[in-house]
């Protein structure tokens, strides 16, 4: 008969073997997805690729304008979205332990943050878009800030959280009015980490093409005009992948490449800035 102590040996080592599975199950599928992203996207690369704008079937161009657009909306969409979010979050903190507001805003940031990007776009349309009668840029911003707010207001909460009381305490022995602990002692003490929800939420918007399909739509040329069609990088991709031009296909693979390396990027910054940076070390 098998001892406690060998079956707990037996079942320890199955889950051990069950977990790296698991791992290198995912690992796999990522690491095709970038191989065939980089297999397709790097002879599409190219110094044109930033200096040209997206072209005609059949010429030579680039990505420039696609390029500017979808940053100008993202940046546009983080600086409208994160002050809300922190607000939202340092009120559900530090203020929201008691009462009906805290929990209700908890449980609609939880819906607005498992949300398909598809029904915010639908939404911003139906809200904006169809008022003011056209597509734009401005539209685009909100529909990608309204990603943006419920990972900021997660992540700002659980950071919050994560601030020793004794520190609120010892602030309040002396005097300290609540505002001024929050501003000078909990948000100094777990602003790496609001800032590492920051960079997440931009990750998440910077491919995100069904909410910009609704909003702010597309432009082949260059736009500064924010009240109008706006060029941005996942919505060309989705164009000219759909194409049956060799050329364009060329140019989305270079594209999603793009976006790929770019959020990866976002994400390992994101992760090693929150290691080192961890609330109350």
């Amino acid at each position: 008969m098998v001892s406690l102590h060998t079956r707990r040996h037996l079942i320890n080592f199955l889950s051990q073997i069950c977990a790296m599975l698991t791992v290198f199950f995912g690992l796999f599928w990522l690491g095709w997805i970038l191989l065939t992203l980089l297999r397709h996207g790097i002879p599409g690369m190219s110094l044109s690729v930033f200096t040209q704008m997206t072209p005609p079937p059949g010429s030579q161009g680039g990505l420039l304008n696609a390029i500017a657009g979808s940053f100008f909306m993202v940046m546009l969409s983080t600086l409208i979205a994160t002050p809300i979010g922190i607000l939202a979050g340092t009120y559900m903190a530090e203020y929201g332990q008691t009462g009906w507001l805290s929990p209700v805003t908890r449980f609609i940031n939880d819906i607005l943050l498992s949300a398909p990007s598809i029904v915010i776009g639908l939404f911003v349309y139906e809200a904006y878009v169809v008022t003011v009668k056209h597509f734009s840029g401005l539209a685009g911003s909100f529909a990608l800030g309204i990603l943006v707010i419920p990972v900021v207001v997660r992540t700002t909460e659980n950071m919050l959280k994560l601030v020793p009381n004794r520190l609120r305490e010892a602030a309040a022995a002396l005097g300290t009015p609540q505002w001024k602990i929050i501003t000078m002692i909990t948000l100094r003490a777990s602003r790496s980490g609001i800032m590492t929800g920051i960079l997440l939420a931009i990750a998440r918007i910077s491919g995100e093409t069904a909410p910009l399909l609704f909003t702010s739509l597309n432009n082949q040329f260059w736009s500064n005009n924010i009240d109008g069609p706006m060029p941005n990088l996942p919505v060309t991709i989705f164009q000219y992948a759909m194409s049956p031009y060799k050329d364009w296909h060329s140019l989305a693979w270079a594209g999603a490449l793009l976006i790929t390396l770019g959020v990866l990027g976002l994400n390992i910054v994101a992760r090693s800035f929150f290691r080192r940076n961890m609330p109350g070390d």
